[in-house]
């Protein structure tokens, strides 16, 4: 039986392992690419903008991440 998994926000922030997942924190993620490859597509506009909350803390909109996942049928 698998667990439920709670219903997420419409609104907020996500951090870059909200997104990528980690293992460590047990966080599956929700576009399965590497750290790398992420950056790597926000620097070519291939994934939406980050966002600088804190000149150590960068987020992104949920809003755009959902708008991501839709846009590409879940695959990314």
């Amino acid at each position: 039986m698998s667990e439920a998994k709670a219903p997420q926000p419409a609104v907020g922030y996500l951090r870059v392992w909200d997104i990528v997942g980690d293992r460590k924190r047990g966080i599956e993620p929700l576009i399965p690419v590497s750290r790398t490859t992420w950056w790597n597509g926000v620097k070519e506009g291939k994934y939406p903008k980050p966002v600088k909350l804190s000149e150590r803390i960068t987020v992104w909109k949920r809003a755009d991440i959902m708008g991501l996942l839709e846009s590409v049928g879940g695959e990314a």
